[in-house]
């Protein structure tokens, strides 16, 4: 990286920190961003870069490092807790997948341990071994995984899941492009069926954000992070309605702060600068940047105090 970029990401780690301060909390709870095994990460990132059609555009990924220097920049940002968002794409993937997060967990303890599954035979078995092993959270991603999240491989998984309230972060929406599952449609159907299910819709549902508010509004457990969503390079493709701001506040206790780092094409503080520009108000974010995610993930390190942050990035 060169002295430009460096300074940049020394800038946000100073912003970032003072954003966390002048709120009066003690960091940032991002329950959405990215670690896994780094040669299926490079294969993440080589897909980003060839702009694939999940992609379908450019999308220069800004914290292209090694894994040791994303978890020491996701603490000099102020982050006091955060996930490994990993997916398989095909059958026979998710199992070592969570093997490998188990292991990140327990040499990251600021890390809440993730886990996934995918609809395959010996799912149930799986599944209920990560939770054994003190899984905190799941990524299900419908679009790169292209199943419906309805399939019956999976009904018992849900069923597991919503019975001991583990909370599933699940991009559903139609967003970049839509996928043959995505949309609101089959995560209605699924609740219908689950309504405990704790769901983290990703990305605000985008594009389909009005149809998800609505989900949010009829089932209390389903919540939505704001990966992506309001900042420049998403309002460009993926507006989000003006007209839905009051039930974005109203629902203030259920959304929570997702970054996507570090597969982000923007400085990690644009993330939180695009929230405070909603203009709902510093108790809106503090909930939305720390307070509901402390709620929902009890018995997270307080971390240390973003005012007394004085390292170099």
């Amino acid at each position: 990286m060169g002295q430009a970029g460096r300074a940049g990401q020394a800038g946000g780690t100073v912003l970032s920190r003072e954003f966390a301060a002048r709120l009066g909390i003690p960091g940032f709870v991002d329950v959405h961003t990215h670690f896994m095994p780094e040669r299926v990460l490079r294969k993440v990132w080589a897909y980003f870069d060839a702009a694939g059609p999940l992609t379908g555009m450019e999308w220069p990924i800004t914290y292209r490092h090694e894994e040791e220097r994303r978890v020491e920049l996701l603490r000099e940002f102020g982050v006091t807790a955060f996930t490994a968002m990993l997916y398989p794409h095909k059958a026979g993937m998710a199992a070592w997948l969570n093997e490998w997060a188990a292991g990140f967990a327990a040499r990251t303890p600021d890390c809440l341990h993730t886990a996934t599954f995918f609809p395959e035979p010996g799912v149930e078995a799986y599944t209920g071994k990560a939770l054994d092993r003190g899984a905190r959270v799941f990524k299900a991603h419908l679009q790169v995984g292209q199943y419906d999240p309805n399939d019956p491989l999976l009904d018992a998984v849900w069923g597991v899941l919503a019975e001991s309230a583990t909370p599933v972060v699940v991009h559903c929406g139609s967003g970049p492009v839509p996928g043959k599952h995505t949309g609101p449609e089959p995560i209605g159907r699924l609740l219908a069926r689950h309504p405990r299910l704790r769901l983290i819709v990703a990305h605000m549902g985008m594009p389909e954000y009005a149809d998800f508010l609505d989900l949010a509004e009829r089932y209390d457990e389903v919540r939505l992070d704001t990966t992506m969503a309001f900042t420049d390079f998403s309002e460009r493709l993926c507006p989000f309605p003006e007209q839905e701001l009051p039930r974005l506040a109203a629902l203030g206790d259920r959304i929570l702060l997702g970054s996507d780092f570090p597969n982000i094409p923007y400085p990690y503080v644009h993330q939180l600068q695009a929230l405070e520009r909603l203009g709902l108000g510093d108790d809106w974010l503090r909930r939305v940047c720390h307070e509901n995610g402390a709620r929902l993930f009890p018995g997270l390190s307080p971390g240390r105090s973003p005012g007394s942050f004085s390292g170099n990035s």
